[in-house]
């Protein structure tokens, strides 16, 4: 789901520093301390320890800063050493073919495909946006959110298609990124799930945090979360199977929509993390309809519209993005079990 980067923990905080221990044993004794320290650390080369001397972060047994890499090590002595995370490497341009909704100087906004990752990270070292983006923009992208993100303001999921915002200079950044903490910017999606949720059109305030038995899922939690509201109108209805859904986020919390509708009995179509891996129930089992509905692969959801305050031009503007081909081919096979009678409206 969508991620404001200025209000969730999309934009970590710096790794903590690892502290790692050392006792020198008597195989030690009178060896240099840079040659000691390496064979001991995992991962640490000689060359990596010296400089970690010199920068302050090896001490002895009483706390005192160890200043030279030649040290002569005694049997017995301990060290520790402040081992700071690493420097994140920056991305490289990759020519991504990107669909551009609007392009100026200052901001570019993208529609974005299922499948692609909004920025490098575990798992996904290159062939994100983030890579599309520098080989389009070049040099021209916002620093604020750090070398392995310019430009990225928030982001959506890897699996969720549609709409997204990235800034080219840092006023940009900045002006976007209170929009998204004001709450002001408009983001619609559109959802295909199962059920037909009850109002068909409301709100639903429930706040979201780490499932705590999951690291990868959200949870609605009645403590430890954060709170988030989604509105929703049912646009159309298939016998009572399925809606299609049309929701406003009010907050960016990570997964959000997935989590909201899931919490109250809709888990998306193909959301196989919350639930929506499911059969139709006969006397449709047999259908052209269930092959589709089950064969959907990624969570039917579409980031279709966006719409914001230009940070620098204050001109107000707005987007759309119409269905990709894999959830308009979901929704026309879909048609056969459609209700009668005019869409549901709401807020």
């Amino acid at each position: 789901m969508d991620d404001d980067l200025p209000e969730t923990e999309t934009i970590a905080e710096p790794d903590p520093v690892s502290r790692r221990e050392v006792r020198a044993d008597d195989a030690a004794a009178g060896r240099r301390l840079d040659a000691v320290l390496a064979a001991a650390l995992d991962g640490l080369s000689r060359t990596r320890i010296q400089a970690l001397v010199k920068q302050g972060a090896v001490k002895d047994g009483d706390g005192r800063t160890v200043g030279s890499p030649s040290l002569k090590v005694a049997a017995g002595q301990r060290f520790t050493v402040d081992v700071p995370p690493p420097v994140p490497a920056r991305p490289a341009p990759q020519a991504i073919p990107l669909e551009i909704a609007f392009e100026d100087d200052h901001l570019i906004v993208i529609d974005k495909p299922a499948g692609l990752v909004v920025h490098p990270g575990p798992g996904s070292p290159d062939g994100t946006l983030v890579n599309a983006l520098l080989a389009h923009c070049g040099d021209s992208l916002s620093g604020i959110g750090g070398v392995a993100r310019p430009g990225i303001v928030h982001r959506i999921d890897k699996d969720t298609s549609g709409l997204l915002v990235a800034a080219k200079t840092d006023a940009a950044h900045a002006g976007l990124a209170a929009q998204f903490a004001e709450h002001s910017i408009e983001r619609r999606y559109t959802a295909l799930a199962w059920g037909e949720p009850r109002p068909l059109a409301g709100r639903i305030d429930a706040a979201i945090g780490r499932d705590p038995g999951h690291r990868t899922k959200m949870a609605v939690r009645r403590d430890g979360g954060r709170a988030a509201r989604t509105y929703y109108t049912v646009t159309d209805r298939y016998g009572g199977l399925l809606s299609l859904i049309d929701c406003r986020l009010a907050t960016g919390r990570t997964h959000q929509i997935r989590v909201h509708l899931a919490h109250r009995g809709h888990p998306l179509v193909g959301d196989y993390l919350y639930g929506g891996r499911r059969h139709l129930p006969q006397p449709w089992r047999e259908t052209p309809q269930a092959a589709v509905v089950e064969s959907f692969r990624r969570q039917a959801l579409h980031a279709a519209r966006l719409g914001f305050v230009h940070p620098v031009t204050g001109e107000a503007l707005a987007f759309g993005a119409a269905l990709p081909q894999d959830i308009a081919a979901l929704v026309s096979a879909l048609k056969p079990l459609r209700n009668a009678g005019q869409p549901v409206t709401g807020q």
